[in-house]
């Protein structure tokens, strides 16, 4: 009788918090609890790589960043781009890493994300239009009419074409795949084939293509944070970020995700982003 007595309140009490509108998961934290931070992280559409590969560069950084904050650090995958802005619509995720920079400067101009960090080697991120060497291609004015192949259209590659190309004439195809597009261009299937695949660039260019133009640049790969988080808290990350190279945890987090070095945005030129990409 005891235990049925037990159970009944526990029942009760759950029904009562569910009617309140609290979650089984917040029931079942220890009172005084610190809630576990969320780090989502939303790589490229149009790379391929597995869930395991994109969790184990981001485990060793979470843990960096817990330790930081004294709090546990959960990282949660976010590959599609809908579920991403979905998320950071509700502020679901306390920390977000963010591949395709649409999306990341989106929420940063409606408010509910700032600034955290931007990835080395990826501030100045641009779009190579790539030819056959015998196409009379100098300018967009000379693309009015041609087709080009981009890759996904909620790709950032794409969203920089389409920047490049606003007022222009042009059909676009679209591939999933950045190394598909070489392939479109020796088929016939396109005349002009849009990348920022450094790779795919030179292997174009070894082969004898060329590249017609290129894109201004843009940060992609950033780090955001809820604006929910105080202003020492977002501080303390951005701090763990751009220091990362000065302790061996840091060292090996870096080792792990594959990325030299995390650095301090640019206000002015996130604007002037935000701008050209027509968010």
């Amino acid at each position: 009788m005891a235990f049925t007595n037990v159970l009944r309140t526990v029942l009760a009490r759950i029904v009562v918090a569910l009617a309140a509108g609290s979650s089984l998961a917040a029931l079942a934290e220890p009172a005084g609890s610190t809630p576990d931070l969320v780090f989502s992280v939303t790589e490229g559409v149009t790379y391929q790589a597995t869930p395991k590969e994109i969790r184990d560069k981001f485990e060793p950084l979470a843990e960096v960043i817990g330790k930081a904050m004294r709090r546990n650090v959960r990282v949660v995958l976010v590959p599609a781009y809908d579920d991403a802005r979905a998320g950071l619509a509700r502020q679901e995720f306390d920390i977000a890493f963010i591949h395709p920079a649409h999306v990341a400067m989106a929420e940063i101009k409606a408010g509910r994300y700032r600034s955290i960090a931007w990835t080395s080697g990826y501030t100045d991120y641009t779009v190579s239009l790539l030819a056959k060497a015998d196409e009379p291609i100098k300018d967009l004015g000379d693309l009015k009419g041609r087709k080009m192949v981009t890759p996904d259209p909620d790709s950032i590659t794409a969203v920089m074409v389409r920047s490049m190309l606003r007022t222009g004439d042009l059909k676009l195809l679209t591939t999933r795949y950045q190394d598909a597009v070489p392939f479109y261009l020796e088929n016939g299937f396109a005349t002009v084939g849009a990348t920022a695949a450094s790779g795919v660039v030179k292997q174009w260019t070894d082969k004898g293509g060329k590249v017609v133009l290129r894109s201004r640049g843009v940060p992609i790969k950033q780090v955001i944070a809820s604006s929910r988080l105080t202003p020492e808290e977002r501080e303390r990350i951005h701090d763990v970020l751009v220091n990362l190279a000065q302790s061996d945890a840091g060292r090996r987090a870096l080792a792990a995700s594959g990325y030299k070095a995390f650095v301090a945005t640019d206000a002015d030129l996130e604007e002037k982003t935000i701008a050209w990409l027509g968010l």
